[in-house]
């Protein structure tokens, strides 16, 4: 990612919320290095962020260490795997766990431990061996942890909010499709 100056793609977005029946989104993602992500539609705000920067330039931001947690296999891939912890109370996350294919030089999947949200994990796909950047992304998180403003869900969304109120964790999914990249190294 560090070559990458900057991004533009066309964004696809659906749901997996029990109590939210949403039509498939469409908007657009825009990237430029030293900037956070922005993910923008005509109708719907992206929330929850977390999970979405793809740089993850979040768990950088802040000083911190590495520990080595081995190898493991990800879809037949073997991942090198690494916690990264923050050593300032500054940060956000209180701990980030990464899967990282050593050999094409990317991640495939981060699971980041907020200290006010709860956890995300991001499970990212690839078209193909050399691409820097992902071309869908499923993002997993408990939903009882994420604050969503229902007005902000857009257009032809349904709320049943009988079931909101329900006892008990819910989880939810964000898939994201990327097409259409234009990529400045």
């Amino acid at each position: 990612m560090d070559s990458i100056k900057s991004f533009n793609a066309q964004i696809k977005l659906d749901v997996d919320i029990s109590f939210i029946n949403m039509p498939t989104k469409y908007g657009k993602v825009r990237y430029k290095q030293g900037e956070a992500t922005k993910v923008t539609s005509d109708d719907f705000i992206m929330l929850p962020k977390r999970g979405l920067d793809l740089t993850l330039n979040e768990i950088f931001e802040h000083p911190f260490i590495t520990v080595n947690r081995g190898e493991a296999n990800y879809n037949g891939v073997v991942c090198k795997v690494i916690n990264i912890i923050p050593t300032t109370s500054k940060s956000d996350f209180s701990i980030a766990t990464l899967f990282m294919d050593t050999k094409a030089k990317r991640i495939l999947q981060s699971e980041i431990s907020t200290k006010t949200e709860g956890v995300f994990t991001a499970y990212l796909a690839y078209q193909n061996y050399v691409d820097a950047l992902p071309s869908a992304v499923e993002v997993q998180f408990a939903v009882n942890s994420v604050k969503i403003p229902l007005r902000f869900l857009g257009k032809e969304t349904e709320v049943d909010r009988n079931a909101i109120k329900q006892e008990g964790s819910k989880t939810g999914k964000i898939f994201l499709t990327l097409t259409d990249f234009q990529i400045e190294k």
